[in-house]
């Protein structure tokens, strides 16, 4: 096999293990994948830095967890630099709905950011759940930046039991 042969196949098993890399984040990433809009509470602007405006990440991730066992459904999500009065929590039907608001806070009013990558605003997050649950006995904790959701599962109505016959 020749240098140029070689040099070929090595950038193409390069390229392929790019892609599939890129495949792989993407499926893994695809749920905590969430928007982030600039809201009329949001205290200060996060494009504004003096003489300069850097772009406010529109898109961030909420990286978060499901489990599921015989009694409940957990949910956690993380969402550092945010306060327990600032998620409004929903059920509706098969979803679990999470919606809220970062709040941008400069560190001083003088100097400048440089790179600004966290997302800021408002933003509205939906899980699916994976069974039925019981809507006034759920529960959510927030601490140490991540957000804990326990939600009982029901149990799916049962007809009594009853004998039938073969004929």
């Amino acid at each position: 096999m020749g240098i140029a042969a070689e040099l070929k196949q090595g950038a193409e098993e390069m390229w392929e293990s790019a892609a599939e890399g890129w495949r792989r984040l993407s499926h893994q990433a695809a749920g905590a994948l969430t928007r982030f809009r600039s809201g009329a509470k949001s205290s200060g602007s996060a494009t504004s830095n003096g003489d300069r405006d850097l772009p406010s990440p529109g898109w961030g991730f909420l990286a978060g967890d499901v489990f599921e066992d015989g009694a409940k459904i957990v949910v956690r999500l993380e969402v550092p630099g945010m306060k327990k009065g600032d998620f409004d929590i929903e059920v509706h039907d098969d979803a679990l709905v999470v919606r809220g608001e970062k709040h941008f806070e400069s560190e001083s009013s003088e100097g400048r950011y440089h790179v600004l990558q966290c997302a800021y605003g408002s933003f509205n997050r939906t899980i699916l759940l994976p069974a039925p649950i019981i809507n006034n006995e759920v529960k959510a904790n927030y601490e140490n930046g991540v957000l804990k959701i326990e939600l009982p599962k029901a149990t799916p109505n049962r007809a009594a039991g009853s004998q039938i016959k073969v004929m």
